[in-house]
């Protein structure tokens, strides 16, 4: 259709063009582009005012609102919970070199969130940590690393890449920086919005585990996507809902969005760990902890 009218307007003779050009009031001279580029600058003024406000009061928030899962052990736990149902272990310190394709279509899953070469957030990974230290074992990948993204491709990475992202991940600095993007990307922006949200210890975690495995995004598989479709049938406990209802809406919408995706696929991770604790009333994630990933059992005395 693009192409079509690019043709069609090429067929109109020039002058035809140069007339309607020349009698389009307010087309051209500086008097006319002037209150034009003033009033745009004026709205997004206005914008910027109420974006830095709306920050500034849900900063307040945060300030007021209770660690949560924020707090030192509670964030441990929430790894320990991650990594059972990521790596099968309590051990979440070691994954930093796990590395291997679970072929999901996302090419190699690495590290101890699962960052992948096929989701953007394990090439933001090693060009963060290459910016920080130059001359790394693995900034000699960022360009395959560019070139696959998006992609299950493993070209340009074979046969190296799993080797030197193993030996890379023996360093504190990488280790550090696995930890770093982490926070960046998953663990505070999932924080941050379930307390916004008004939701205790487990809708944190709720929260952070769904943008773990679902990813950052927008779009109506990614976290903000599901979290929308869950606005939808439950009010949240900061819009006068009820915590309880909310989480059990949020479950399912994340795990029909699961088995919509793969089919068949093992969603115990919410089954038999985090929809139990909500069952169970442990909304704060009190210690004794015991559930169930994949049919092992795991606690946390």
């Amino acid at each position: 259709m693009k192409r079509a009218g690019i043709l069609l307007f090429a067929a109109i003779p020039v002058v035809v063009t140069a007339v309607v050009y020349v009698a389009t009031p307010g087309d051209s001279g500086p008097s006319s582009s002037q209150p034009t580029s003033a009033a745009a600058q004026a709205r997004a003024d206005a914008k910027a005012r109420a974006e830095r406000s709306e920050k500034s009061q849900d900063d307040e928030v945060i300030a007021d609102a209770p660690p949560g899962l924020a707090a030192p052990k509670k964030k441990e736990l929430a790894q320990q919970l991650v990594a059972s149902a990521e790596n099968s272990t309590l051990d979440w310190r070691s994954t930093y070199g796990y590395i291997e394709d679970i072929g999901d279509g996302q090419g190699y899953t690495a590290g101890i969130i699962g960052f992948c070469t096929g989701t953007h957030d394990l090439l933001t990974l090693v060009e963060r940590y290459t910016k920080a230290h130059p001359g790394n074992g693995l900034a000699g990948y960022l360009p395959a690393l560019r070139k696959v993204d998006g992609t299950d491709s493993h070209e340009g990475l074979d046969p190296g890449f799993t080797a030197d992202w193993k030996e890379e991940s023996k360093l504190p600095a990488f280790r550090a920086a696995q930890n770093s993007e982490r926070d960046r990307a998953y663990f505070d922006p999932a924080v941050r919005l379930a307390k916004l949200d008004g939701l205790g210890t487990l809708g944190q975690f709720v929260y952070y585990d769904a943008m773990v495995f679902h990813g950052p995004g927008t779009g109506p598989d990614g976290f903000y996507g599901l979290r929308e479709r869950a606005l939808k049938e439950a009010d949240t406990p900061a819009e006068g809902g009820s915590e309880k209802a909310y989480l059990d809406i949020f479950l399912d919408v994340r795990r029909k969005a699961m088995r919509a995706k793969r089919p068949g696929i093992d969603t115990t991770r919410i089954d038999t760990a985090q929809r139990q604790f909500l069952y169970d009333g442990n909304v704060e994630l009190r210690r004794p902890l015991r559930w169930r990933v994949y049919g092992e059992t795991y606690q946390v005395p």
